[in-house]
């Protein structure tokens, strides 16, 4: 009998294709430094916490080291994604 992996799980519970659910897992070990949790471990991590809904990489490793589950040193936060709004309003001070 085949075992159902960590990533077919997260993509069949968030309703992502089984890629996505990979690079998911792989972007979730990457924001830490050095020690990287199992796939299975940040499955079962994100299936105790019951979310309803998939949280960014980032934000599921630092949950992990927070709650000391996997308490290793995170890499810096990613840099967060503006709008063009607020690009619009950058550029124009700039400018002036």
């Amino acid at each position: 009998m085949d075992k159902i992996k960590p990533f077919e799980k997260i993509a069949a519970q968030f309703q992502i294709s089984q890629e996505s659910a990979k690079y998911f897992l792989g972007q979730v070990q990457k924001s830490f430094k050095t020690e990287k949790p199992s796939h299975k471990l940040i499955l079962e991590f994100i299936e105790a916490q019951k979310l309803e809904f998939l949280l960014t990489p980032y934000e599921v490793a630092a949950l992990m080291n927070e709650s000391g589950v996997w308490a290793y040193a995170l890499r810096t936060a990613p840099p967060t994604i503006v709008n063009d709004e607020d690009l619009d309003a950058l550029f124009s001070s700039a400018l002036e």
